[in-house]
Protein backbone atom coordinates (compact mmCIF):
# COMPACT_ATOMS: atom_id res chain seq x y z
CA UNK A 1 0.00 0.00 0.00
CA UNK A 2 1.59 3.82 -0.59
CA UNK A 3 1.77 5.45 1.99
CA UNK A 4 -0.23 8.25 0.91
CA UNK A 5 -3.17 5.81 0.46
CA UNK A 6 -3.27 6.00 4.36
CA UNK A 7 -5.33 8.73 5.52
CA UNK A 8 -7.94 8.58 2.38
CA UNK A 9 -8.36 4.33 3.74
CA UNK A 10 -8.51 5.59 7.31
CA UNK A 11 -11.16 7.58 6.32
CA UNK A 12 -12.91 5.36 4.21
CA UNK A 13 -12.95 2.78 7.09
CA UNK A 14 -13.80 5.00 9.68
CA UNK A 15 -16.69 5.98 7.58
CA UNK A 16 -18.02 2.10 7.01
CA UNK A 17 -17.37 1.83 11.20
CA UNK A 18 -20.14 4.76 11.74
CA UNK A 19 -22.08 3.41 8.51
CA UNK A 20 -22.09 -0.11 10.19
CA UNK A 21 -22.56 1.15 14.11
CA UNK A 22 -25.63 3.01 13.04
CA UNK A 23 -27.41 -0.60 11.36
CA UNK A 24 -26.34 -1.95 15.09
CA UNK A 25 -27.83 0.87 16.71
CA UNK A 26 -31.11 0.69 14.36
CA UNK A 27 -31.38 -3.03 14.95
CA UNK A 28 -31.06 -2.36 18.72
CA UNK A 29 -34.14 0.21 18.10
CA UNK A 30 -36.27 -2.30 16.73
CA UNK A 31 -35.89 -4.77 19.01
CA UNK A 32 -35.92 -1.92 22.70
CA UNK A 33 -40.34 -2.43 22.66
CA UNK A 34 -40.28 -5.53 22.51
CA UNK A 35 -37.49 -6.85 24.95
CA UNK A 36 -36.55 -5.58 28.31
CA UNK A 37 -33.24 -2.99 27.99
CA UNK A 38 -31.00 -5.57 29.26
CA UNK A 39 -32.30 -8.51 27.56
CA UNK A 40 -31.48 -6.35 24.70
CA UNK A 41 -27.89 -5.57 25.91
CA UNK A 42 -27.38 -9.36 26.34
CA UNK A 43 -28.65 -10.58 22.75
CA UNK A 44 -26.66 -7.74 21.62
CA UNK A 45 -23.04 -9.21 23.23
CA UNK A 46 -23.85 -12.51 22.35
CA UNK A 47 -24.60 -12.28 18.76
CA UNK A 48 -21.02 -10.80 18.42
CA UNK A 49 -18.98 -13.26 20.88
CA UNK A 50 -18.75 -16.02 18.32
CA UNK A 51 -17.64 -13.62 15.21
CA UNK A 52 -14.73 -11.31 17.42
CA UNK A 53 -13.79 -14.83 18.91
CA UNK A 54 -12.70 -15.97 15.29
CA UNK A 55 -11.46 -12.87 14.98
CA UNK A 56 -9.13 -12.82 17.77
CA UNK A 57 -8.12 -16.31 16.81
CA UNK A 58 -7.47 -15.39 13.46
CA UNK A 59 -5.39 -12.69 14.35
CA UNK A 60 -3.37 -12.91 17.80
CA UNK A 61 -4.72 -16.17 19.24
CA UNK A 62 -6.66 -17.63 22.25
CA UNK A 63 -3.65 -16.73 24.40
CA UNK A 64 -3.98 -13.09 23.83
CA UNK A 65 -7.42 -13.00 25.96
CA UNK A 66 -5.89 -14.73 29.32
CA UNK A 67 -2.53 -12.00 29.59
CA UNK A 68 -4.89 -9.38 30.65
CA UNK A 69 -5.47 -6.27 33.44
CA UNK A 70 -8.75 -8.23 34.86
CA UNK A 71 -9.72 -5.20 37.44
CA UNK A 72 -9.83 -2.46 34.75
CA UNK A 73 -11.75 -5.04 31.72
CA UNK A 74 -13.84 -5.65 34.76
CA UNK A 75 -14.89 -2.16 35.40
CA UNK A 76 -14.98 -1.29 31.52
CA UNK A 77 -17.46 -4.13 31.41
CA UNK A 78 -19.99 -2.56 34.30
CA UNK A 79 -19.83 0.55 32.44
CA UNK A 80 -20.58 -1.11 29.63
CA UNK A 81 -24.04 -2.50 30.78
CA UNK A 82 -24.64 1.01 32.03
CA UNK A 83 -23.95 2.44 29.00
CA UNK A 84 -25.74 -0.64 26.73
CA UNK A 85 -28.86 -0.51 29.38
CA UNK A 86 -29.37 3.58 29.13
CA UNK A 87 -28.99 3.62 25.49
CA UNK A 88 -31.17 0.87 24.56
CA UNK A 89 -33.94 2.37 26.99
CA UNK A 90 -33.87 5.74 25.64
CA UNK A 91 -34.29 4.00 22.45
CA UNK A 92 -37.76 3.16 23.66
CA UNK A 93 -38.68 6.36 22.64
CA UNK A 94 -36.53 8.84 21.26
CA UNK A 95 -35.96 9.02 17.53
CA UNK A 96 -32.01 7.64 16.42
CA UNK A 97 -31.12 11.29 15.86
CA UNK A 98 -31.82 12.76 19.08
CA UNK A 99 -29.98 10.05 20.83
CA UNK A 100 -27.52 10.47 18.47
CA UNK A 101 -27.24 14.01 19.13
CA UNK A 102 -26.61 13.31 22.67
CA UNK A 103 -24.68 10.65 23.04
CA UNK A 104 -22.25 13.03 21.18
CA UNK A 105 -21.16 15.04 24.11
CA UNK A 106 -19.19 11.50 24.92
CA UNK A 107 -15.95 13.19 23.45
CA UNK A 108 -16.23 16.44 25.51
CA UNK A 109 -16.87 14.17 28.47
CA UNK A 110 -13.83 11.73 27.87
CA UNK A 111 -11.61 15.29 27.93
CA UNK A 112 -12.77 16.28 31.00
CA UNK A 113 -12.32 13.17 32.85
CA UNK A 114 -8.89 12.97 31.38
CA UNK A 115 -7.64 15.79 33.89
CA UNK A 116 -8.34 13.97 37.46
CA UNK A 117 -7.94 10.49 35.85
CA UNK A 118 -5.02 10.72 33.33
CA UNK A 119 -3.46 13.52 34.55
CA UNK A 120 -3.68 15.47 31.13
CA UNK A 121 -3.55 19.97 31.14
CA UNK A 122 -6.68 21.14 29.59
CA UNK A 123 -6.50 24.35 29.12
CA UNK A 124 -9.43 26.97 29.18
CA UNK A 125 -9.99 26.91 25.46
CA UNK A 126 -10.84 23.37 25.62
CA UNK A 127 -13.00 23.90 29.00
CA UNK A 128 -15.19 26.19 27.10
CA UNK A 129 -15.59 23.72 24.45
CA UNK A 130 -16.89 21.22 26.83
CA UNK A 131 -19.37 23.73 27.85
CA UNK A 132 -20.45 24.89 24.98
CA UNK A 133 -21.35 21.08 24.00
CA UNK A 134 -23.17 21.00 27.30
CA UNK A 135 -25.15 23.45 26.54
CA UNK A 136 -26.04 21.84 23.07
CA UNK A 137 -27.17 18.69 25.38
CA UNK A 138 -29.60 20.44 27.11
CA UNK A 139 -30.63 22.50 24.05
CA UNK A 140 -31.42 18.81 22.59
CA UNK A 141 -33.07 17.69 26.16
CA UNK A 142 -35.39 20.71 26.26
CA UNK A 143 -35.38 21.22 29.85
CA UNK A 144 -38.73 23.06 30.31
CA UNK A 145 -42.12 23.03 32.41
CA UNK A 146 -43.53 20.91 29.45
CA UNK A 147 -41.70 18.13 31.12
CA UNK A 148 -39.70 17.25 27.84
CA UNK A 149 -36.49 16.53 29.83
CA UNK A 150 -37.58 12.95 29.76
CA UNK A 151 -36.50 9.44 31.40
CA UNK A 152 -35.38 8.20 27.90
CA UNK A 153 -32.76 11.20 27.25
CA UNK A 154 -31.46 11.18 30.66
CA UNK A 155 -30.93 7.83 30.02
CA UNK A 156 -29.28 8.52 26.69
CA UNK A 157 -26.80 10.96 28.98
CA UNK A 158 -26.06 8.37 31.52
CA UNK A 159 -24.82 6.22 28.68
CA UNK A 160 -23.06 8.44 27.07
CA UNK A 161 -21.07 9.53 30.79
CA UNK A 162 -20.69 5.54 31.09
CA UNK A 163 -19.09 5.36 27.66
CA UNK A 164 -16.63 8.49 28.15
CA UNK A 165 -15.46 6.71 31.63
CA UNK A 166 -15.15 3.41 29.52
CA UNK A 167 -13.11 5.54 26.62
CA UNK A 168 -10.89 6.38 29.88
CA UNK A 169 -10.44 2.61 30.83
CA UNK A 170 -9.17 1.95 27.29
CA UNK A 171 -6.51 4.31 27.42
CA UNK A 172 -5.28 2.45 30.39
CA UNK A 173 -6.02 -0.77 28.55
CA UNK A 174 -3.91 0.16 25.44
CA UNK A 175 -0.95 0.30 27.22
CA UNK A 176 -0.73 -3.46 28.08
CA UNK A 177 -3.93 -5.53 26.26
CA UNK A 178 -4.46 -6.04 22.61
CA UNK A 179 -7.51 -4.52 21.25
CA UNK A 180 -9.22 -8.14 20.83
CA UNK A 181 -8.69 -9.08 23.99
CA UNK A 182 -10.59 -5.13 25.14
CA UNK A 183 -13.51 -6.11 22.55
CA UNK A 184 -13.89 -9.78 23.47
CA UNK A 185 -14.03 -9.06 27.83
CA UNK A 186 -16.33 -6.05 26.97
CA UNK A 187 -19.01 -8.46 25.23
CA UNK A 188 -18.05 -11.42 27.28
CA UNK A 189 -18.98 -9.24 30.41
CA UNK A 190 -21.88 -7.34 29.34
CA UNK A 191 -23.16 -10.55 28.17
CA UNK A 192 -23.05 -12.29 31.80
CA UNK A 193 -24.04 -9.05 33.63
CA UNK A 194 -26.59 -7.89 31.55
CA UNK A 195 -27.86 -11.20 31.28
CA UNK A 196 -28.36 -11.61 34.90
CA UNK A 197 -30.20 -8.95 35.39
CA UNK A 198 -32.38 -9.80 32.25
CA UNK A 199 -33.34 -13.02 33.79
CA UNK A 200 -35.84 -12.68 36.13
CA UNK A 201 -37.76 -10.97 33.22
CA UNK A 202 -36.46 -12.33 29.89
CA UNK A 203 -38.93 -13.18 27.17
CA UNK A 204 -38.85 -15.36 24.64
CA UNK A 205 -37.46 -14.47 21.11
CA UNK A 206 -39.65 -13.80 18.31
CA UNK A 207 -38.66 -15.89 15.26
CA UNK A 208 -38.62 -12.52 13.45
CA UNK A 209 -36.21 -10.74 14.94
CA UNK A 210 -34.03 -13.66 14.38
CA UNK A 211 -32.42 -11.75 11.40
CA UNK A 212 -32.13 -8.38 13.46
CA UNK A 213 -30.15 -9.93 16.18
CA UNK A 214 -27.85 -11.63 13.45
CA UNK A 215 -27.22 -8.35 11.58
CA UNK A 216 -26.64 -7.08 15.11
CA UNK A 217 -23.70 -9.48 15.58
CA UNK A 218 -22.53 -9.29 12.31
CA UNK A 219 -22.51 -4.91 11.81
CA UNK A 220 -21.22 -4.93 14.88
CA UNK A 221 -18.52 -7.07 14.98
CA UNK A 222 -17.00 -5.56 11.05
CA UNK A 223 -17.80 -1.84 12.66
CA UNK A 224 -15.46 -2.99 15.75
CA UNK A 225 -12.46 -4.39 13.35
CA UNK A 226 -12.95 -0.95 10.59
CA UNK A 227 -12.70 1.02 13.67
CA UNK A 228 -9.42 -0.76 15.29
CA UNK A 229 -8.19 -0.61 11.68
CA UNK A 230 -8.86 3.49 10.83
CA UNK A 231 -7.65 4.49 14.00
CA UNK A 232 -4.41 2.06 13.37
CA UNK A 233 -3.91 3.66 9.80
CA UNK A 234 -4.86 7.49 10.42
CA UNK A 235 -4.35 10.16 12.95
CA UNK A 236 -7.26 10.53 15.74
CA UNK A 237 -7.38 14.02 15.10
CA UNK A 238 -8.44 13.24 11.02
CA UNK A 239 -10.73 10.28 12.19
CA UNK A 240 -12.48 11.15 15.25
CA UNK A 241 -14.32 13.86 13.45
CA UNK A 242 -16.07 11.49 11.25
CA UNK A 243 -17.73 10.10 13.87
CA UNK A 244 -20.35 12.78 13.62
CA UNK A 245 -21.16 11.21 10.20
CA UNK A 246 -23.58 8.97 12.55
CA UNK A 247 -26.05 11.96 12.36
CA UNK A 248 -26.25 11.16 8.50
CA UNK A 249 -27.35 7.50 9.36
CA UNK A 250 -29.50 8.60 12.12
CA UNK A 251 -31.84 10.57 10.21
CA UNK A 252 -31.78 8.23 7.34
CA UNK A 253 -33.08 5.14 9.20
CA UNK A 254 -35.40 7.22 10.98
CA UNK A 255 -36.96 8.06 8.18
CA UNK A 256 -36.87 4.74 6.39
CA UNK A 257 -38.06 2.69 9.38
CA UNK A 258 -39.94 5.05 11.85
CA UNK A 259 -40.88 7.65 9.57
CA UNK A 260 -39.98 10.67 11.77
CA UNK A 261 -37.75 13.48 11.42
CA UNK A 262 -35.78 15.99 13.81
CA UNK A 263 -36.90 19.23 14.29
CA UNK A 264 -35.27 22.28 14.48
CA UNK A 265 -34.53 22.48 18.22
CA UNK A 266 -32.53 18.78 17.89
CA UNK A 267 -30.65 20.31 14.42
CA UNK A 268 -29.60 23.34 16.47
CA UNK A 269 -28.49 21.28 19.55
CA UNK A 270 -26.72 18.42 17.36
CA UNK A 271 -25.08 21.81 15.89
CA UNK A 272 -23.86 22.92 19.26
CA UNK A 273 -22.64 20.02 20.36
CA UNK A 274 -20.76 19.34 16.64
CA UNK A 275 -19.18 22.45 16.71
CA UNK A 276 -17.71 21.80 20.15
CA UNK A 277 -16.26 18.76 19.55
CA UNK A 278 -14.40 19.82 16.39
CA UNK A 279 -13.29 22.76 17.92
CA UNK A 280 -12.07 20.83 20.84
CA UNK A 281 -10.40 17.84 17.94
CA UNK A 282 -8.59 20.96 16.20
CA UNK A 283 -7.37 22.27 19.42
CA UNK A 284 -6.01 18.96 20.24
CA UNK A 285 -4.45 18.82 17.00
CA UNK A 286 -2.62 22.07 17.53
CA UNK A 287 -1.00 21.15 20.94
CA UNK A 288 -0.04 18.24 19.38
CA UNK A 289 1.81 19.65 16.64
CA UNK A 290 3.08 22.38 19.27
CA UNK A 291 4.92 19.72 21.16
CA UNK A 292 6.46 17.88 18.31
CA UNK A 293 7.62 21.63 17.44
CA UNK A 294 9.79 22.09 20.51
CA UNK A 295 11.17 18.34 20.99
CA UNK A 296 14.73 18.57 20.33
CA UNK A 297 16.09 16.74 17.74
CA UNK A 298 17.29 13.17 17.90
Amino acid sequence: MHESDSPLRAALLMLGAVALFGVMDAGLKQLAPHYPAMQVATLRALSALPLVLAWTMATVGIRALLRVHWPLHLLRGLLGVAMMGGFVYGLRSLPLTTAYAISFVAPLLVTAMAVPILREQVGPRRWTAIGVGLVGVFVVLRPTGEGMFTLAGLAVLLAAVCYAAGAITVRLLARRDSTQAMVFWFLAILALVAGALAWHEWRPIHAGHAWVIIAIGVSGTLAQVALTEAFRRGEASLIAPLEYSALVWGVLFDVMFWQVLPDGVTWAGAGIIVASGLYLLRRERAKGQEAQATMPPP
